[in-house]
């Protein structure tokens, strides 16, 4: 399973606020096909997130993500109970975070991966630093890599070559 936070990895981590209140987020497009590619392959993706936001929930359906944790201050309680409810140790899974509040669990999963606009110390327990930035494609490399390092990517870009 990959887990993935939201601001700051599948977003830049702007928070833009209407005159309303309504907090908005901008997602990148290759970022969300590469979340689709590799569920298509049959790994799990999720999400944990500190905030709480409705554009979280319609871009997961969207994705066809359906393990969402929102509203998490404390992520490490988010991150065992889902490897409690889908059967899995922290050493299967892969984490995606980017700030401080991510370290728990970065420093507990078998895969621990930040962006470059992390603080040194987040980026000092990360495995993999990805070269592109948070809502910039960091997830799409992410999900790319990991189909190459299990061998399905070349065969799923194969489908869109036919």
């Amino acid at each position: 399973m990959v887990i993935f936070d939201v601001d700051g990895v599948l977003t830049d981590g702007s928070l833009y606020l209407t005159d309303g209140g309504e907090e908005i987020k901008a997602f990148n497009s290759q970022d969300g096909h590469g979340l689709k590619m590799l569920k298509a392959t049959g790994i799990k993706v999720a999400l944990i997130t500190g905030r709480q936001s409705r554009c979280v929930d319609l871009k997961a359906k969207d994705w066809g993500v359906t393990l969402v944790y929102q509203g998490a201050k404390n992520k490490l309680p988010a991150f065992e109970a889902l490897l409690e409810d889908q059967h899995l140790d922290a050493s299967s899974c892969a984490y995606v975070g980017d700030d401080l509040i991510d370290l728990p669990i970065l420093l507990r999963c078998g895969l621990a991966i930040s962006v470059p606009a992390a603080p040194a110390l987040v980026k000092k327990h990360a495995h993999y630093i990805t070269r592109l930035e948070g809502g910039r494609g960091a997830a799409r490399e992410i999900c790319e890599m990991i189909m190459q390092a299990q061998d399905t990517l070349d065969a799923h870009l194969a489908t869109y070559l036919t």
